[in-house]
């Protein structure tokens, strides 16, 4: 595989750290591009810049990126690389709780169905 510089951060990507001879995504932003229709084909025509939206884990405990693209919302999952990025792994995985896609404010504590009974018991 060849280095390339990621067109999000302007990082220069190689696969030395990757753990794997196979890179298509920067370590550090983990945005990717949109080349492939299915894995490898290199068909896209899109060529658009994929966001990491959520991660993953696959079966053995693998954990894999889900990209979008920004341009046309084909979405991919790719598995991590040795060296991306941690704090921006795990800050994509606790999205959903850190931004929750609801009003957090309209959740009552003694929703129906959790409400204790007498005694402390649930």
């Amino acid at each position: 595989m060849d280095s390339f510089i990621c067109k999000q951060c302007g990082q220069l990507v190689t696969p030395d750290e990757a753990g794997s001879r196979h890179r298509n995504h920067c370590p550090q932003c983990l945005h990717s591009l949109h080349v492939d229709e299915r894995p490898g084909d290199r068909a896209s025509v899109c060529e658009s810049i994929m966001e990491p939206i959520s991660v993953w884990v696959r079966k053995g405990g693998e954990w894999a990126i889900v990209h979008r693209c920004k341009r046309c919302g084909h979405l991919s999952s790719n598995r991590i690389a040795a060296d991306d990025n941690p704090v921006k792994l795990m800050s994509i995985a606790v999205k959903p709780l850190a931004e929750p896609p609801f009003p957090l404010e309209g959740l009552q504590a003694d929703a129906p169905g959790s409400q204790a009974r007498e005694g402390g018991e649930a």
